[in-house]
């Protein structure tokens, strides 16, 4: 069966990204653009576009434009691709299981340094609002960084496996704070760094629980489900 018009475009838009050849962080043509040069209507691009965001390829802002993400790694060491909405449920299903125990372990363990380095990724974050290709790379790095905290190599290898993919969301969650979407997630953020700073495991284990489950409650909101 001969592909359809948005799959073929969602290929050579996907191609695109995944080749360097649209830069994480760059603007994706216009829809009008894009229709033009594809010779599809508005509305396979549309389609193209949502799918490419259920990928985590894309991010679109509204009333900006779409942009391009950093494509996750998919090679024989890397976890499986979460490319629908299904796939990230269950993504942040592991994550609360892996995550949380991980934030306990580094509570206890976390060395003057490793804080520190906490600290000023939180702050990188919390200044990267304006930028989401950016802003995931920062929430990745801070999420690995607890992994090394642990000073369990196996936890910090699940996490390398994962990559920057498990921080990508719909749209919604890297927003500029319009309303306050961001600036909350930074707070659950600053939750997990303040357990920690305390050497609390309870604590930390928590608060990287209560992060992980509001990152799972927008999704199915941004997604129009309801568990």
């Amino acid at each position: 069966m001969p592909p359809t018009l948005s799959s073929a475009l969602v290929a050579t838009l996907r191609a695109q990204i995944v080749d360097g050849v649209i830069a994480p962080g760059e603007k994706l043509p216009s829809e009008p653009r894009l229709a033009a040069e594809h010779g599809v209507s508005r509305t396979v691009v549309r389609e193209a576009v949502a799918r490419l965001n259920n990928e985590g390829l894309v991010h679109t802002r509204r009333g900006s434009g779409s942009y391009a993400l950093t494509p996750p790694a998919d090679d024989a060491g890397a976890a499986p691709l979460a490319r629908t909405v299904e796939d990230r449920l269950a993504l942040l299903d592991y994550r609360l299981g892996l995550e949380t125990q991980t934030a306990a372990l580094a509570a206890e363990r976390r060395t003057p340094a490793q804080l520190a380095a906490l600290t000023a990724r939180l702050d990188d974050l919390r200044t990267a609002y304006d930028h989401p290709s950016t802003a995931m790379q920062h929430d990745f790095g801070f999420h690995r960084l607890v992994a090394e905290a642990s000073h369990n190599r196996y936890l910090l290898d699940a996490v390398d496996r994962l990559g920057p993919q498990m921080i990508a969301m719909p749209r919604g969650r890297l927003d500029p704070p319009e309303g306050d979407r961001f600036v909350t997630v930074v707070q659950e953020h600053r939750a997990v760094l303040d357990a920690l700073t305390g050497q609390d495991p309870l604590a930390a284990a928590a608060a990287m629980r209560v992060h992980l489950a509001a990152s799972r409650r927008r999704l199915l909101a941004e997604t129009g489900q309801a568990r």
